[in-house]
């Protein structure tokens, strides 16, 4: 996990680059991955506009999801990574 901040006129901006834990990776290796996001997050000052790039290993297609991922997806059903990324997306929107 990395990320930059790059500071700009009227708004900074933090670009952060994650790769998670396959899917067929343990439940215990997929929680650490998310307890460490949290917290790298939780450490980011709120009024930044913050990007999550990098590599999931997640599949999405319900509805629910399309504000999310869109609506292209690969793949025909959702598996517990995608759900994942889903919710700490949501979660950590937020603004000044």
């Amino acid at each position: 996990m990395s990320y930059i901040l790059l500071k700009g006129r009227w708004c900074n901006t933090i670009l952060s680059n994650v790769h998670a834990p396959s899917e067929e990776k343990s439940d215990v290796s997929k929680d650490r991955f998310s307890e460490e996001l949290e917290q790298v997050f939780g450490h980011f000052p709120r009024c930044h506009m913050k990007n999550l790039l990098g590599d999931f290993k997640a599949e999405g297609r319900e509805n629910i999801f399309k504000p999310t991922i869109w609506n292209e997806c690969l793949h025909q059903d959702s598996d517990e990574n995608g759900v994942r990324e889903v919710d700490f997306a949501i979660s950590k929107k937020s603004g000044c």
